[in-house]
């Protein structure tokens, strides 16, 4: 049986809000060396309309939570820099990141990638960022969008922020060229395309498949002018202090989850069908650490 949803705001500080979407029900389990404190909390980056994500969120926790038999409080964080805080202050376990929110989340608080989205075949899956405009817009390249309006989703996204500002820099725009609107967020970039607040937006493979699915995007209006290259999937954490014992359980219990348990988060990161999560490293992250350093990012840009 699924346990009630929690529906209070769990405030790790006054800049560290997070919303809790699953939760222990009954006495909390005891402490061992796979139960840290009697529960394990996982933290998820607000990657996705919460309607959607929240659900998908405490899928994920149950399973977690009947494999390590530990409760598993799955919070939604409020944005990626809280996220990174909470592990850096030790207030999550385990912490699902956007690739580039992992390279700071490894540097600030020693998150260590254990697994990631796999496809039904096993492969490790992965998204692309893409710029789009009006199917009408003269604009046809990068280039073209000096003096124009861009809505990016928000700071210190991957391919939300980071990629399509490397995108402007490769095509010899400087940052004052091109305006940008952050919109808040992948769904708010999307919707400010579609109401014709600004001249191009970047929507990513995994915001255009379920904007589509849900017939909130018609991609035949609108054109893509750029697409990134294959960016491998949000990478499942773990904190790098805890003990060794708890972080082989908890990889070991990942990577052994049944697809369906995994399938609900999977789809909103265009995972379908599903499979699998499959074991990552550090060095497949090495582009976005190498894309960090091209830009000039550090923590600040996340915040």
């Amino acid at each position: 049986m699924r346990r009630p949803r929690l529906l209070a705001v769990a405030a790790l500080a006054a800049s560290l809000a997070l919303t809790a979407c699953s939760g222990p029900s009954g006495p909390a389990a005891a402490e061992s060396p796979t139960c840290p404190g009697g529960q394990i909390r996982m933290g998820i980056e607000p990657f996705e309309d919460p309607a959607k994500l929240v659900p998908a969120a405490e899928i994920l926790g149950d399973a977690l939570e009947r494999r390590l038999s530990c409760p598993v409080r799955v919070q939604v964080t409020e944005d990626y820099a809280a996220e990174v805080l909470a592990m850096r202050n030790d207030r999550l376990e385990i912490g699902i990141f956007g690739p580039l929110g992992y390279v700071f989340a490894s540097e600030r608080a020693g998150a260590e990638p254990v697994a990631s989205f796999g496809t039904a075949t096993g492969e490790l899956s992965a998204y692309t960022a893409g710029i789009w405009v009006p199917r009408d817009s003269e604009v046809t390249t990068v280039t073209q969008l000096r003096g124009r309006t861009l809505a990016l989703g928000s700071v210190g996204s991957t391919s939300g922020d980071a990629l399509p500002r490397k995108a402007l820099l490769d095509a010899g725009l400087a940052p004052a060229d091109v305006r940008v609107d952050y919109a808040g967020g992948h769904p708010e970039a999307l919707l400010a395309l579609t109401n014709g607040t600004v001249d191009a937006a970047e929507i990513n493979s995994q915001q255009l498949a379920s904007a589509t699915a849900s017939g909130t995007f018609d991609p035949a209006g609108f054109r893509r002018v750029w697409t990134s290259a294959p960016i491998p999937n949000d990478p499942v954490t773990v904190r790098g202090n805890l003990d060794p014992a708890f972080k082989a359980a908890v990889t070991d219990a990942l990577l052994n989850l049944d697809p369906q348990a995994v399938g609900e988060i999977g789809a909103l990161l265009d995972v379908t069908p599903p499979g699998k999560l499959v074991p990552v490293t550090r060095d497949t992250y090495a582009p976005l650490f190498e894309l960090a350093r091209t830009l000039g990012l550090t923590e600040k840009d996340v915040q």
